[in-house]
């Protein structure tokens, strides 16, 4: 390009100066992220009454383990049952999924801005965890069990606290898809609840499963917290106190999950020190789906 092109080039205007004026105009009427909190916080009479029904739901599980006398068994279901429950369960991964990717396409065309917001609330730490230490208290049922406890343990954990929070916030979840956001909410949650129900049903396929006191104190516990959670209105955790409230109820939901595999009864003994054998592991004359061959 020779002098003169240059030059007419700077005289229109198209200086280094200028050329920095316009890209910072540019970049100051760019759309922002559109970043909502995700759902509505209660307030007022809500507030109240959401707080009372999860301290009375508190009181209840605690009475429930007060009253356990001793673990309760789970009855065992039989291989066909236990092969279609695991389809069941399979299935409702595929359709949430599938779910969750429509209604992210549904929110990114009628919100092109829009960012989702996600606080970290400890559950990569969690899941881990609760998977080594229910491995480590059914190693005496066999390797074959003790992977199935720990895998079923740690993906069901998390629902016992997934279920009664989208119970909480689902007509509460913002932005709204138009036209019919209550539609669009339904095609979201109602395969979430599935695959929630379907995961927590998997617990029944394992002998090394009890309910227990210490299971049902757990779970009192995530409602007493899920309480002052809601009497400060249930909000998003953006800021440190929900964000505290829903660590420590997230916590407390692996906990009862472990609990369900903290237990001994005299006649549950294991027959071995490293190893128990199948035919020792029937109960109520049913042999159980999940068991470890000698």
């Amino acid at each position: 390009m020779g002098p003169g092109l240059s030059s007419g080039w700077l005289g229109r205007g198209l200086g280094p100066a200028d050329t920095h004026f316009w890209l910072a105009q540019a970049q100051a009427v760019a759309p922002q992220p559109y970043s909502p909190v995700s759902w509505t916080p209660y307030s007022g009479g809500a507030a109240i009454l959401l707080a009372i029904l999860l301290l009375a739901l508190a009181g209840g599980c605690a009475y429930a383990g007060r009253r356990l006398a001793r673990p309760l068994s789970i009855a065992q279901q039989g291989r066909v049952a236990a092969g279609f429950m695991i389809a069941i369960w399979l299935l409702t991964i595929c359709n949430f999924a599938i779910a969750l990717l429509l209604y992210g396409l549904e929110l990114k065309q009628a919100y092109p801005t829009f960012v989702s917001r996600h606080p970290r609330v400890g559950t990569g730490i969690d899941a881990p965890v609760t998977f080594f230490v229910i491995l480590y208290l059914t190693r005496r049922w066999g390797w074959r069990l003790a992977l199935a406890s720990a895998f079923i343990g740690m993906a069901a954990a998390p629902m016992l606290f997934e279920l009664p929070f989208d119970l909480i916030v689902m007509r509460r979840t913002i932005p709204p898809l138009p036209t019919y956001p209550a539609i669009h909410r339904l095609m979201f949650f109602l395969p979430l609840f599935l695959m929630e129900f379907s995961t927590m049903s998997l617990l029944t396929l394992l002998p090394t499963v009890r309910v227990t006191a210490g299971a049902c104190y757990a779970v009192a516990g995530m409602f007493a917290v899920f309480a002052l959670w809601a009497a400060f209105g249930f909000a998003f955790p953006s800021e440190p106190l929900p964000l505290a409230l829903n660590v420590i109820s997230k916590i407390l939901c692996f906990v009862a999950g472990i609990m369900l595999f903290v237990w001994r009864e005299e006649g549950d003994a294991p027959e071995s020190e490293g190893r128990r054998s199948s035919g020792a592991i029937k109960e109520a004359g049913n042999r159980p789906v999940l068991s470890e061959e000698t």
